[in-house]
């Protein structure tokens, strides 16, 4: 039986994936703060900010499937902010990375998150692929630097796959109960013009991803996690109106209104690019979910 080790497990995208890997004959343990145990999951403790690791939940593990990072959408980006998202990624792989040479642990596959905000808060007629540069933005930056740390693992000899996020929908939390919200309210309007796309995966399509990256040993290297289809934040929101029952009001959110209340962080709200999934169905994953229909139909049924 393999062995599979999740960071940010206890997060919601971590405990889908838990159950997604012991429904397969996974044993998984998680790395967490309090290295207690978590419905009955092992757990090993790590502090990033001291450089400590349980030694033995590396040495313990077949795989690493590495989730840890704070919440980009959870807080105003002060400086400090901006700080803590980025050791959360960049640290914390650094301190795998680090323990892993020290212990001379060879993995099966490290496999990381990462983000289509590596391409940046963007809006333009530019379909993004893994072959694009990352922009030069706070957020393209971290994610350069977060898939760098990566890299050390890959260079080591083990098998690494990044694994570059949209957004996830799933009813059990995360962005879609933050974009339902004001729709079940009946004040659903698109963000600012509502023409920025919003590269979005259905949660079991993302946990899929996942698995295929762990079972198939020819991928490696970065691979985009969003669904095939385009969609705006006006269409989007449309859908969800329709797929709550609910009106869709035509009068858009002001742009300025957005930029007070959050900041820079306005700028994922307010800019978005078509972001392509070709790669990822070149490697053999098959989607289950490729439209917003079939997705809000799962996610809301009648």
């Amino acid at each position: 039986m393999s062995h599979v080790l999740i960071t940010g497990g206890s997060g919601l995208i971590g405990q889908a994936l838990k159950i997604r890997l012991e429904e397969k004959g996974y044993e998984v343990a998680l790395l967490s703060r309090g290295g207690k145990k978590v419905y009955h999951t092992e757990c090993f403790a790590w502090d990033i900010a001291r450089g400590e690791i349980d030694r033995e939940a590396l040495n313990s593990s077949d795989y690493i499937i590495h989730l840890a990072g704070a919440n980009i959408g959870a807080k105003r980006w002060t400086s400090r902010r901006k700080r803590e998202i980025r050791a959360s990624r960049i640290d914390s792989t650094n301190l795998i990375f680090a323990n892993l040479d020290k212990q001379g642990k060879k993995l099966k596959a490290f496999i990381s998150s990462s983000a289509i905000g590596y391409y940046g808060a963007v809006s333009s007629e530019h379909i993004f692929t893994e072959a694009d540069p990352p922009s030069d933005d706070f957020l393209g930056q971290t994610c350069r630097d977060w898939e760098h740390a990566a890299d050390q693992i890959s260079e080591s000899g083990i098998r690494t796959v990044k694994i570059r996020t949209g957004i996830v929908l799933s009813n059990k939390g995360g962005a879609l109960s933050r974009l339902q919200l004001p729709v079940r309210w009946g004040l659903g309007s698109p963000l600012g013009d509502g023409k920025q796309y919003m590269p979005w995966i259905h949660m079991d399509d993302l946990c899929d991803i996942y698995m295929h990256a762990l079972e198939h040993e020819d991928m490696q290297g970065a691979f985009n996690a969003v669904a095939p289809e385009h969609i705006t934040n006006k269409a989007l929101t449309r859908r969800l109106a329709e797929a709550l029952r609910r009106p869709f009001w035509a009068p858009n959110i002001p742009a300025l209104g957005l930029k007070i209340l959050f900041g820079e962080m306005a700028a994922m709200l307010l800019k978005g690019s078509r972001i392509s999934s070709e790669k990822i169905r070149e490697a053999g994953f098959k989607f289950k979910f490729p439209d917003l229909d079939s997705a809000l139909k799962d996610l809301y049924p009648l």
